[in-house]
């Protein structure tokens, strides 16, 4: 199943893709693509409805981050061999983990705000999965079994922000609008073995990413079998997996966007992603401040 969230930002509605590939309102079956959703009780009753006989949804549909109420977001760097040595990184013996603040998710689509001092905006497309279950202390073996399903996130960075303003990766990574993930999710019925999925990604319609998961280091059951040694992941949380090269920061000299860039970025089955970068400007900042004054959900 594919299952996303549309409409404005705080009023987003659950969605699920039709066999046809019709987009079909999934109010009347959850009240959301929450944490319940994602169960496997969750995702029984949704299976279990024939969606083509679900309201049509109708004219243009902005995706929404397709998880409500991410708990965590929780990031693998330099998780593949090649995009370790085109940043003259060495090989990572364990998982290297760091955070995106969860502010930082928006919709697929959504513009990316460039920040008034940013110097060196980057872009990195990467597959991401979603907790389905409790998970903590699980063998590599039964991992997989804890993934509700798999989607597409964008890891935006500002590596002057992460690489020289001290501290962790953390505030490189989590300005708002840094995070576009969707356009939904993918259960893990359907995605199969995740580690034979190709990405890329476009900047200017130039193809600078081109990779597959079969490159990882550290695969997607490894990942979450050691992640949960160090922590208890919760439904709904997303982790993101790392990203192949191709990376600005990678190239020779350096390349880094500007405001008026567009990305574009897919993953093989998991759907597609565009983002324009534009000026973080005061009125940007007002109207977030109001939409999430009494913001329903992420």
């Amino acid at each position: 199943m594919k299952l996303f969230r549309y409409g404005e930002p705080g009023a987003e509605r659950p969605g699920i893709v039709d066999a046809e590939g019709k987009l079909r309102d999934l109010s009347s079956v959850v009240d959301d693509i929450d944490a319940w959703a994602l169960s496997p009780e969750g995702l029984a009753t949704i299976a279990a409805v024939d969606a083509g006989r679900l309201p049509e949804i109708s004219g243009k549909v902005r995706y929404g981050v397709p998880v409500a109420s991410v708990p965590n977001l929780v990031c693998i760097g330099l998780n593949y061999t090649d995009h370790a040595e085109e940043t003259n990184a060495p090989i990572p013996k364990e998982p290297i983990l760091f955070n995106k603040h969860t502010g930082a998710l928006c919709g697929a689509n959504d513009p990316v705000w460039f920040p008034d001092d940013s110097t060196q905006l980057d872009w990195e497309v990467e597959l991401a999965f979603v907790i389905g279950t409790p998970c903590w202390n699980v063998t590599e073996a039964e991992a997989l079994n804890h993934i509700a399903g798999y989607t597409v996130l964008n890891d935006v960075s500002e590596r002057h922000y992460q690489l020289q303003r001290e501290g962790q990766w953390t505030k490189g990574k989590s300005h708002p609008g840094f995070a576009p993930c969707g356009p939904w999710i993918v259960t893990a019925d359907e995605v199969g073995d995740p580690q034979t999925l190709d990405l890329w990604l476009d900047l200017n319609g130039t193809r600078v990413q081109t990779g597959t998961t079969s490159r990882m280091i550290f695969t997607c059951a490894f990942l979450l079998s050691y992640l949960s040694r160090y922590m208890a992941l919760q439904p709904g949380d997303i982790v993101t997996t790392g990203t192949p090269p191709g990376v600005g920061l990678g190239k020779v000299p350096p390349n880094f966007m500007k405001p008026g860039d567009v990305m574009r970025l897919g993953i093989t089955g998991l759907g597609e992603q565009e983002q324009a970068v534009v000026p973080l400007t005061g009125d940007v900042v007002a109207a977030w401040r109001t939409a999430h004054a009494a913001r329903r959900t992420v």
